[in-house]
């Protein structure tokens, strides 16, 4: 499980890597009005939620009593080297606290601003938390690049192309017995409970 979840949260450490590098600082600080968010200001904030949620994550609530919330939204990231540090500590704090979780300490208790939480649980809140604010500054960059920004994903009209390509590349041991929900391994026969 943790490998699977390692992979997520990594494709979305990946969409903000590969949106910043299409970046200058003056876009990644730029916001639409005062009451939104730069770039910047959101990695800003993602850092500050990385910090106090898995620093001593199984032992102190993660909403660290050192944390001011308020002032990470305050968009005053001078440059894109000080943005990518924030980015880079942030993720680094995450992916060792994550590290640390053993396969039996999924269902044990941990706490978040005193809401008792499993540790699944509170893995999947960041996880929902962490690709909101990744659409954002994605979304974001796409609108401030224009007609510059290079796709993070599939281009438009290479579908089919890149799927082949996915498959074809693809570890036979990667592919598991039941992949699909909805039908038997290895066989076009579809389930009960899947049939109308």
């Amino acid at each position: 499980m943790k490998k699977t979840l390692y992979k997520r949260f990594q494709q979305y450490k990946d969409l903000g890597d590969k949106t910043f590098v299409q970046l200058t600082a003056e876009q990644l600080g730029w916001k639409y009005n005062e009451e939104s968010n730069s770039i910047a200001t959101l990695v800003k904030h993602m850092h500050g939620n990385m910090k106090s949620r898995w620093t001593n994550f199984r032992t102190e609530d993660g909403e660290k009593s050192w944390r001011k919330r308020d002032e990470e939204f305050e968009n005053d990231i001078k440059s894109k080297t000080e943005m990518l540090q924030l980015w880079e500590e942030g993720w680094e704090i995450f992916f060792k606290a994550l590290d640390e979780i053993e396969e039996d300490n999924w269902q044990d208790l941990v706490q978040i601003g005193g809401q008792k939480l499993t540790v699944f649980d509170a893995v999947l809140r960041q996880l929902a938390h962490y690709s909101y604010h990744v659409g954002q500054i994605v979304y974001l960059g796409k609108m401030l690049s224009n007609e510059k920004w290079r796709n993070l994903s599939i281009e438009k009209n290479r579908q089919k192309v890149n799927t082949l390509e996915e498959l074809k590349n693809q570890n036979s041991t990667e592919i598991q017995e039941n992949s699909s929900p909805v039908c038997y391994a290895k066989s076009d026969e579809v389930r009960d409970d899947y049939k109308i």
